[in-house]
């Protein structure tokens, strides 16, 4: 393995990290992104990723649930519907066209990401939070998070978020659940692919598994509308991103 290698990788894993933590979204993305870049091919990079994320959701998820950022309700809704998704998602990854699903999930996620910035700016109300078909959104998050190469924090969170939940208890709650969606994944696509990139895995997961309580904790103590602000911009702004690039 070759050190300055590990050092890239080791840098990638800690930024996409503190992104994923603190607001619940992104790890996977930015990861993927980057290893799609240097030419890994989707299925391995997808499965580099979710294999190093086994690690760093399992830090995370432990920190936002000693912080009590968990809520176990909303937890176990998630958790099985995306554990059957993902496994679904990582074993059809190989016959599913990329180019047709990723424009479709963008302009899902830019949506979100509008209702998510306007509901942050509304003056502040108490709203109930709307936890209906929260089963369905779990079996499709865990489903196009494996295809994708990333997606549940996005897809899940925002959804939630924007059903009215609490930010800090909708990104530690599907932090926890995302841990079990990732161990299902790897495991699929160790079984199915037979290898992975070792070296890539190992830096993504030092430095996610570094990043990993201080992005828990900045998540527990940024205010609650300050937290919508960055989670709407930041879904808008990777879906434009993602937009330009499929649509050009």
């Amino acid at each position: 393995m070759a050190l300055p290698n590990i050092v890239v990788f080791t840098i990638v894993g800690f930024v996409a990290q503190m992104i994923d933590g603190a607001l619940g979204m992104a790890y996977g993305v930015s990861s993927t992104t980057f290893l799609l870049s240097l030419g890994v091919p989707p299925a391995l990079a997808s499965a580099s990723v979710h294999c190093a994320e086994v690690a760093t959701t399992a830090v995370s998820g432990l920190f936002h649930l000693r912080l009590g950022n968990v809520d176990r309700e909303l937890f176990v809704k998630l958790v099985i519907p995306g554990v059957i998704g993902g496994v679904l998602g990582a074993y059809t990854l190989t016959s599913i066209p990329n180019d047709v699903i990723k424009p479709l999930i963008n302009f899902y996620l830019l949506a979100m990401g509008l209702v998510i910035l306007r509901k942050s700016l509304s003056p502040p109300h108490r709203q109930v939070p709307v936890r209906r078909h929260l089963a369905p959104l779990g079996l499709a998050g865990g489903f196009l998070d494996a295809v994708g190469g990333g997606g549940w924090g996005p897809i899940v969170t925002s959804t939630v978020v924007a059903g009215g939940d609490n930010p800090r208890y909708a990104i530690g709650s599907v932090n926890l659940a995302e841990f079990f969606v990732t161990v299902c994944e790897s495991i699929t696509f160790f079984l199915t692919l037979g290898a992975m990139r070792w070296e890539t895995v190992l830096g993504l997961l030092i430095g996610g598994v570094l990043a990993a309580p201080l992005a828990a904790y900045v998540c527990a103590r940024l205010p609650t509308r300050v937290l919508m602000r960055l989670v709407g911009l930041l879904i808008m702004v990777l879906s434009l991103r993602a937009l330009y690039v499929a649509l050009r």
